[in-house]
């Protein structure tokens, strides 16, 4: 990982176009061949950004980043405060604390129950951002990502969001759908899964751990 501390400017052209005038930013290179930049202030997320698979040009006055579909993410360095690179290795990954690790489990024994005509296809589908917690199929064929946590917030269905992104690259699985499942859902997680056509479904764990015949509240 390298990580870059230095005023620069950047350039986005894609679907949109965006600039971010000249200061003094963090970069963070990984090793996947992704990029963010990122500020002091404003927002925990980067301000802009680049996934894989990209193609990454570095010279001593710019780092270009292009996608296959013709994105150009432009990050021209004007002063370079610090430059550093190290070596993190394997990470084993993020493990789920027990309740969310229950609820996937008993869930994939049982995917109909969230909805009738859905098969289990595999738990924790891998992807290279992250194991998705269960792939179904439904019954026209569709694809179906399930991500499960045990309270649901509106980053569990961003998310739900990226592994979609992800599946949605692959013919084999393209166009998916999305569902979002927890114990309790916040409502703006309710709203913001509606809007990006995901549904929800709050489900009873203390019935899912007793007879496997859980009490569901699809909308």
């Amino acid at each position: 990982m390298r990580l870059l501390l230095a005023r620069c400017s950047v350039t986005y052209e894609g679907r949109l176009g965006a600039r971010l005038a000249p200061a003094v930013r963090l970069v963070v290179c990984k090793a996947d061949g992704s990029i963010a930049i990122h500020s002091d202030s404003k927002a925990y997320k980067p301000l802009n950004w680049m996934n894989p698979p990209c193609t990454i040009e570095v010279t001593d006055a710019e780092i270009v980043a292009r996608t296959p579909k013709g994105e150009t993410l432009r990050i021209e360095l004007h002063e370079i405060v610090h430059d550093a690179t190290f070596e993190l290795g394997d990470d084993a990954g993020l493990e789920k604390d027990g309740v969310e690790a229950e609820l996937q489990q008993l869930i994939a024994a049982r995917v109909a129950a969230l909805r009738a005509d859905f098969t289990l296809v595999r738990r924790e589908f891998p992807t290279d951002i992250g194991p998705i917690d269960l792939l179904c199929r439904d019954g026209d064929g569709r694809a179906v990502v399930v991500e499960v946590k045990r309270v649901g917030d509106i980053a569990g269905v961003d998310q739900l969001l990226r592994y979609q992104a992800r599946l949605d690259r692959d013919p084999q699985y393209a166009p998916t759908v999305g569902m979002f499942v927890a114990q309790v859902i916040k409502p703006q997680a309710k709203v913001y899964a509606e809007s990006k056509g995901i549904a929800w479904v709050e489900i009873n764990l203390e019935r899912l751990r007793g007879d496997l015949d859980p009490d569901l509240k699809l909308f």
